[in-house]
């Protein structure tokens, strides 16, 4: 119970790794936009935008290309927290294992198919990153 609310595993999991990642994201994000030269910014004002058509068409269309590696190394961070969720009851992969080794009594195998489990989520989501970084950059040298 959580100020008198009462969450299920699957929440209180969702909440816990939300709010520790948040703040490492938002630095994430504030590095990559504070990044953006101050020419960029002064440009911007020459041509009369507002300051949110500055953020949506200057700034952060080149800060996310530069937090983008960060965000990805993040995400991974917490794809692999997530198996943290297995202390509060939620059925995870990391739990599961455990359970099925407790029952079946062969850790070797059940042990190394987890951390291919893993390795195969994290290689996807790099290799997710890296094509939208390659897109990205891609853009970036069209003059778009």
């Amino acid at each position: 119970m959580v100020a008198g609310l009462r969450l299920g595993a699957f929440s209180a999991a969702v909440l816990a790794l939300a709010l520790s990642d948040s703040a490492f994201e938002a630095e994430i994000f504030r590095a990559g936009i504070q990044s953006v030269g101050r020419g960029q910014e002064e440009a911007a004002d020459a041509l009369g935008l507002s300051w949110a058509q500055k953020m949506r068409f200057v700034i952060l269309p080149q800060a996310l290309r530069r937090v983008l590696p960060a965000l990805g190394n993040q995400f991974v961070y917490m794809l692999k927290m997530s198996a943290l969720a297995s202390v509060i009851g939620l059925p995870e992969l990391t739990r599961k294992a455990n359970e099925l080794v407790v029952t079946v009594y062969r850790p070797l195998e059940i042990y190394t198919f987890l951390v291919l489990e893993y390795l195969v989520l994290i290689l996807i989501v790099s290799a997710g990153v890296r094509r939208l970084e390659r897109r990205l950059g891609a853009d970036e040298r069209a003059g778009r």
